[in-house]
């Protein structure tokens, strides 16, 4: 259950677990943020799959889309607010629950605080062997590369490209100027 995610999200091994062939993906090149820090990532595609909780005496069904991704998971899969108004669903996620209403009465789904640790441990791990990968190291080296000069002195100021001096009282005889961005780049 992710409140922040506004998509769904499977991963293709999952697919390939379920025995779902990939050619059944229909494309999609929109990219999504935030899954790693200052990149994005484009899936391979998307998929639309029926999405069934509780059991045979009191469930719902409902057909969702997912954004499937080819990058290594700890999850099988990621539902956001797309799921939650399809299913007009209540996540709670101190008690580990999501609630919705079924044919028989309110279904409730949930996890143990001992199974949601472990998850949480698994995602660390992954999350630190990715840190250790080379993709970090290509971070790092674009992260360097937007540093600030460290030679320049501090409280030295110097105008960017695309940018020109204005007076900031044309009728002071001063001449303090101001530095104004003529272009704006798309970031």
């Amino acid at each position: 259950m992710d409140r922040g995610s506004s998509l769904n999200i499977m991963y293709a091994n999952t697919l390939d677990e379920m025995g779902v062939d990939q050619t059944n993906l229909y494309p999609i090149r929109a990219p999504f943020h935030s899954i790693m820090l200052g990149r994005h990532a484009i899936p391979l595609g998307q998929i639309n799959l029926p999405v069934t909780f509780e059991d045979q005496s009191n469930y719902r069904t409902e057909t969702l889309t997912f954004d499937v991704v080819g990058f290594p998971r700890t999850f099988h899969a990621i539902l956001g607010r797309p799921c939650y108004v399809k299913f007009m669903a209540v996540p709670n996620y101190t008690y580990l629950k999501l609630k919705m209403s079924g044919p028989h009465g309110v279904i409730t789904v949930g996890t143990s605080f001992q199974h949601a640790y472990k998850c949480e441990v698994e995602s660390c791990g992954h999350a630190a062997t990715v840190v250790a990968s080379k993709e970090l190291a290509t971070l790092r080296e674009e992260v360097a590369k937007k540093m600030p000069d460290a030679k320049k002195s501090i409280g030295s100021f110097e105008l960017a490209e695309g940018s020109k001096e204005i007076l900031v009282d044309p009728s002071s005889f001063e001449g303090k100027k101001a530095g104004i961005r003529t272009v704006l780049s798309y970031e």
